[in-house]
C-alpha cells in the first residue's frame, strides 16, 4: 500500500541550468539581425538552395551531413531556394524566413556551452573551471558550420567519458559509448576535420581496451568495436544514401560525374540518353567520352583539318586526319562500329552485339575516316603513337585501322558492351598500343583540343585509358548524305539501365578527394604565427549606409593565457624530465 507523504528529491546543477539558458539567450535573440548574408553564408547558401531544389552538387570540402542540417533549418522555415547567393552583404528578401536559416547552428552553439561545463566537470577539474572554459565559446549565430562540428566533437568525447567512468556493472553505460560513435560519425559527416578529433578518441579507446585485455572477466571489447567502428561507418554511409536519395536532379557538377551517374540523374544526361540501346552493336553510332577526362569531359572527336606536314621543333607527321579529345558536344563527336568484314555501316536486324575481345573498325560518322595509329610519334607527346583519320595518299603507308574491344569492367558487367556501362579500351591490333587521353593541349592548328595518343599498354596508366559510350543509337543509313542527316536527329529505344547505390557511392567518394577547385590566395587567409599573435582578423559583414561591423577576432585574454600556458607547460615538462633523468623524482611514478 502506497505509504504518504510520497517524497521525490532532486539534485540540479544552477549553474548549469543558467549557463544553458544564458547561452541560448545570446545566441537565438535577434537571430535575423543583420538581415544579410553574412560571411559564409555566401558559401552554404549555394548548397541549401540546391538541397531545396533537389538538384546535385559536390562540396569538395566534406561530407553532406553539415550541409543537410542547414537545409533542415531552411526547409522548416519554407525556404523555396530561389534566392541569389552571390555576394556578401546581399540583403535577405521578406520572403525568406532568416531565423529558420541560422537557428540549427545557433542551437548546436549553444549547446556547446552546458557540454563544455560537463565535459569539464567530467574530467575531474573544479566547477569554476568548467564555468570558465563554458565561457570561452562564441561565434556560433549564423548559418555556418564551424558550431555544427564543434556540438559533435564535444558530444562524443563527453559521451565516451561518461562511458569510461561510469561503473563496469552499469549496462547504460554502452548507451553513453553508442551515443559517441553516432557522434562520431555525425562529425565526420560534418566536415573531414572531424576526422582528427575521431582519430584522437580511437587512440585513448584503443589504449583504455589495451588495458583490459588481459582481464578474462570482461567481454565488452567487442561492444567498444561495433560502437566505435562498425556504427560510425555505417552512419557515415547512410549520411550519402539521403544525400543522393535527395538529390536526383541534374545540376552544375554533373560533368564532374562519369556517363553512367549522369544518366541517373532527372533532365540532364538521361534527357539525351534515355531509351538508347543498351548493347552496342556492329553498325551503332556512338559517342565515346573518356574515362580521365576529369574534371572537364571530353568526347573522342576528328573533323577536316590534317596533322601539319611538319610540327615546330621540326618531326615530320603522317599528314593525316586530326583526331583529338573534345570537352564539347558536338556532331564530330560520332563514331561507326563497323565490322571488318562487311562494308555495311548499318544495324543488323537482330542486332549483333560487340563483345570482349572481337575486333573493329572505327568510321568517322561526318568525314567517314578510319581510326588509325602506326609507328608515327605523337604531335605533342613523342613517346607515344600518333593516333589519325586514315587519308590515303598512295603513298607506302598502309591503313592500321584494326581494333581490338576490351572492356575492362567486364566482371561486374557482361562480356557485351553496353552503352554508358561498360569501361573499354581499344587496343590497336599492329602494335597493342592503347587509345589514350594524354592530358595535353594542341597548338593552334589543333584549334586547342585535347592531343589523343596511342600507347603501350604496359606504359599507360590504367586511369587514363577507359572509354565509355555515352550516346548511342542505331544507325539506319548506309549513303553518307542520310547518315549525316541521321547524325543530327538521333531516334531512341527504350531500354531501361540504373546505377546501384553502392557505384554512386564510391564514385563520389573517389571525387570529392580528387577533384579541387581551383586553389588562389584568399583574402582573409593568414599565416599560423598570425594565429598566436591576432595581427590580423576578418570582416564578416558591413552595412552599406551605417557602418554597422561584423568583425571575427581572437580574445586577448583567452588567447593569451592558453599561448602562455602551452608555452610554460612545454617548458615544465623538458625541466620534470632533465630532473628525473638525474634522478631526482618530482612526481609520481603514477602521475599521468
Amino acid at each position: 500500500m502506497l505509504q504518504l507523504p510520497l517524497v521525490v528529491t532532486a539534485q540540479v546543477d544552477l549553474v548549469l541550468v543558467l549557463v544553458s539558458l544564458l547561452a541560448l539567450w545570446t545566441r537565438l535573440s535577434h537571430l535575423s539581425y543583420p538581415n544579410a548574408v553574412v560571411f559564409d553564408e555566401v558559401y552554404y547558401g549555394q548548397f541549401v538552395s540546391l538541397y531545396m531544389k533537389r538538384v546535385f552538387f559536390i562540396d569538395d570540402s566534406g561530407p553532406p551531413l553539415g550541409h543537410m542540417i542547414l537545409a533542415l533549418g531552411a526547409y522548416l522555415g519554407g525556404f523555396d531556394g530561389n534566392f541569389v547567393w552571390n555576394r556578401i552583404g546581399a540583403e535577405y528578401p521578406s520572403g525568406v524566413t532568416v531565423w529558420s536559416l541560422r537557428v540549427l547552428p545557433a542551437l548546436c552553439g549553444s549547446l556547446c556551452v552546458p557540454l563544455v561545463y560537463l565535459l569539464t566537470l567530467e574530467m575531474r577539474f573544479s566547477h569554476l573551471s568548467a564555468l570558465g572554459a563554458a565561457f570561452c565559446l562564441r561565434c556560433s549565430r549564423f548559418m555556418l558550420l564551424e558550431s555544427v562540428l564543434i556540438f559533435f566533437v564535444l558530444l562524443a568525447f563527453f559521451s565516451y567519458l561518461r562511458f569510461h567512468n561510469a561503473p563496469t556493472s552499469s549496462w547504460f553505460r554502452y548507451i553513453w559509448l553508442l551515443l559517441c560513435g553516432i557522434s562520431c560519425a555525425a562529425a565526420v559527416g560534418v566536415k573531414y576535420m572531424g576526422v582528427f578529433s575521431y582519430l584522437l578518441l580511437l587512440g585513448v579507446a584503443f589504449l583504455h581496451t589495451w588495458n583490459l585485455i588481459g582481464d578474462r572477466t570482461i567481454s565488452h571489447c567487442v561492444c567498444r568495436v561495433v560502437c566505435l567502428l562498425v556504427v560510425p561507418v555505417l552512419l557515415y554511409v547512410f549520411w550519402f544514401y539521403i544525400h543522393l536519395s535527395l538529390l536526383n536532379r541534374s545540376g552544375p557538377h554533373d560533368q564532374l560525374m562519369s556517363s553512367a551517374f549522369q544518366a541517373s540523374l532527372q533532365g540532364g544526361l538521361s534527357r539525351i540518353t534515355q531509351g538508347q540501346p543498351l548493347e552496342v552493336a556492329y553498325g551503332s553510332q556512338v559517342t565515346l567520352r573518356s574515362a580521365a577526362s576529369q574534371p572537364i569531359p571530353c568526347w573522342l572527336h576528328s573533323h577536316k583539318a590534317n596533322y601539319p606536314i611538319r610540327y615546330e621543333n621540326g618531326r615530320g607527321s603522317s599528314h593525316q586526319q586530326q583526331v583529338t579529345c573534345y570537352p564539347f558536344k558536338d556532331v564530330n563527336n560520332w563514331w561507326i562500329i563497323k565490322h571488318p568484314g562487311r562494308q555495311e555501316l548499318v544495324v543488323d536486324t537482330p542486332p549483333q552485339p560487340v563483345r570482349h575481345g572481337d575486333v573493329i573498325q572505327l568510321v568517322h560518322g561526318m568525314t567517314s575516316r578510319f581510326l588509325n595509329s602506326h609507328d608515327v610519334a605523337a604531335p605533342m607527346s613523342p613517346h607515344a603513337q600518333e593516333v589519325s583519320g586514315y587519308v590515303d595518299f598512295n603513298v607506302s603507308m598502309p591503313a592500321q585501322n584494326l581494333w581490338k574491344v576490351d572492356i575492362a569492367n567486364r566482371e561486374a558487367e557482361s562480356e557485351v558492351w553496353k552503352t554508358i556501362l561498360s569501361e573499354v579500351r581499344l587496343v590497336h591490333v599492329n602494335t597493342s598500343a592503347v587509345v589514350k587521353l594524354s592530358g595535353v593541349s594542341l597548338p593552334d592548328w589543333g584549334f586547342r583540343q585535347l592531343e589523343v595518343v596511342a600507347e603501350k599498354l604496359f606504359k599507360a596508366h590504367s586511369s587514363s585509358l577507359g572509354w565509355n559510350v555515352e550516346e548511342h543509337r542505331y544507325g539506319t543509313s548506309q549513303e553518307q548524305k542520310e547518315r549525316e542527316a541521321e547524325l543530327h536527329s538521333p531516334t531512341h529505344i527504350d531500354v531501361d539501365r540504373k546505377i546501384s547505390f553502392w557505384a554512386k557511392f564510391v564514385e563520389l567518394q573517389w571525387k570529392m578527394l580528387t577533384v579541387k577547385q581551383e586553389e588562389s590566395e584568399h583574402k582573409y587567409s593568414s599565416a599560423p604565427l598570425e594565429w598566436i599573435t591576432m595581427e590580423t582578423n576578418i570582416a564578416y559583414w558591413l552595412h552599406a549606409t551605417t557602418n554597422a561591423q561584423i568583425h571575427l577576432i581572437g580574445n586577448p585574454v583567452s588567447w593569451g593565457v592558453a599561448n602562455l600556458s602551452l608555452l610554460a607547460y612545454q617548458l615544465l615538462a623538458v625541466v620534470y624530465l632533465l630532473r628525473r633523468r638525474r634522478g631526482l623524482k618530482d612526481l609520481p611514478d603514477g602521475t599521468h
